[in-house]
């Protein structure tokens, strides 16, 4: 009986696997006081976030940032993806775009759509 019990069992094992690919670009075109504070960065402008995987592209993304445009690079994670940086709102829009039209092109990433709020 107990056997016939197991049998029925279907078991899920669920991994997740970090593929070459940019999960959110995102501009906050006009942030409030809070997001500036809470992050610890500079009251000016826009911020732009992404998040990639593998990780370590983090680092490609923000050098590419700042060749691209007058943009102060606020926070870089190796560990997570994670990249944040600030300045006037073309700029900020001007760095996103470049850093997913190198990976798209270059680096044959899986991109998401710019997003804006």
């Amino acid at each position: 009986m107990l056997t016939d019990r197991m049998e029925k069992i279907t078991r899920i094992i669920q991994e997740s696997v970090p593929g070459k690919q940019i999960t959110l670009v995102h501009v906050i075109a006009a942030p409030i006081r809070a997001v500036y504070d809470s992050l610890g960065i500079s009251h000016k402008g826009a911020i732009g976030i992404l998040a990639l995987t593998p990780y370590e592209t983090a680092i490609i993304a923000t050098d590419i940032a700042g060749k691209a445009a007058d943009v102060e690079i606020c926070f870089v994670d190796r560990f997570t993806g994670s990249v944040i940086f600030s300045g006037d709102l073309q700029s900020v829009e001007t760095a996103l775009k470049s850093i997913v039209d190198y990976f798209k092109t270059n680096l044959d990433f899986t991109v998401v759509p710019l997003t804006r709020s």
